[in-house]
């Protein structure tokens, strides 16, 4: 009894050094970025035409003033690099961490492209890569991973919650591509206000790494508190007011990453109860766009839904912060169906 308290503090103590690393480690990075970013002008670009083709008048006038002013993107490539030099240096493994690194680069990759091409761009709504190059690019890297996950690490089942684990062989390999697509649209879709892309992903990461504490993946939990202190970092800048915007280069690579954990952890159904807002965020865009694309009328005043909420008078610090509340509810509630359902043996 003795002997495994002191090799769970043993953990937790290396977990929490982790995750200080990558926060001060974020914290360093932050200063040469920003000297890059107003340097060479990282500004993001505002879209003026929405998925449909139509203009977006409401997004247009609910952030006006903050595009009138030079605001720099493609932040998140200090999340990025400064959890790839912590993992790098002190938790790689083959069996936990080299997985979500991967997802983290790769998710990275694809979204640092689109953002240097919105950088050089003339903006409006072609700023970037075409959604179906990046959703293409996405779910290659989705398959390539799976592939990883169900022929080299051998994972051919997962886990229904009080009921078990149901074998699917190599139709894991599509199971774990849709997480890492989902979660890569989920997330980036949901980066639209100050702070709360970041803010619900660090509440997610933070629930990953309990279970996979309790678990006793004691490397994983420490990637995903990695990634949590790197996004602490990133917020301490980036909420109201932003000094700089994530990107997607953070968007992708945060919610490719989440995909991949909550395979690891075996969670897969309890990632739409954990990212519940990314779910909702995500939700409301899609029947935004099949409502008028099939019935020629909108849902939403305007999409996702962060965005109808300020435009039915919500401030923008409002909607972000209470968005925090349901994530972090919601953390609590997939924690308790991990201890209940059978997912910690």
């Amino acid at each position: 009894m003795t002997s495994s308290i002191v090799m769970l503090t043993d953990e937790l103590t290396t977990t929490l050094l982790l995750s200080c690393a990558a926060f001060i480690l974020g914290m360093l990075l932050t200063p040469i970025y920003t000297y890059f970013a107003y340097k060479y002008k990282f500004w993001k670009k505002q879209r003026t035409t929405s998925t449909t083709g139509e203009k977006l008048k409401v997004f247009t006038k609910l952030h006006k003033d903050k595009f009138q002013r030079n605001i720099p993107t493609m932040a998140g490539i200090i999340t990025v690099v400064s959890v790839t030099i912590v993992t790098l240096m002190f938790n790689m493994d083959r069996a936990e961490t080299w997985l979500p690194l991967a997802a983290l680069v790769g998710g990275g990759l694809v979204g640092l492209i689109d953002d240097v091409i919105n950088i050089r761009g003339k903006g409006g709504g072609v700023a970037g890569l075409r959604s179906s190059v990046k959703f293409m690019a996405i779910t290659a890297l989705g398959v390539g991973l799976g592939w990883y996950f169900a022929v080299k690490l051998g994972y051919d089942s997962v886990h229904l919650p009080f009921i078990g684990d149901l074998v699917i062989g190599l139709w894991m390999i599509p199971l774990f591509a849709f997480a890492v697509v989902a979660m890569g649209n989920a997330v980036n879709i949901s980066d639209g206000l100050d702070g709360l892309a970041g803010g619900l992903s660090a509440i997610a990461f933070g629930a990953f790494g309990a279970i996979a504490t309790m678990q006793g993946h004691a490397l994983l939990a420490g990637f995903c508190f990695t990634v949590l202190g790197a996004l602490l970092a990133y917020l301490w800048f980036n909420i109201y007011p932003a000094r700089f915007f994530m990107g997607d280069v953070g968007s992708f690579a945060l919610g490719t990453t989440l995909g991949v954990v909550a395979m690891l952890t075996n969670t897969f159904f309890l990632l739409p109860i954990i990212g519940i807002v990314f779910v909702i965020e995500a939700g409301s865009s899609m029947a935004q766009i099949l409502s008028k694309r099939y019935l020629h009328r909108k849902i939403f005043i305007s999409a996702p839904v962060h965005h109808h909420l300020e435009a039915t008078g919500w401030p923008e610090t409002k909607v972000t912060m209470r968005f925090w509340v349901l994530a972090a509810g919601a953390a609590c509630v997939g924690i308790l169906f991990a201890l209940t359902g059978g997912h910690i043996l």
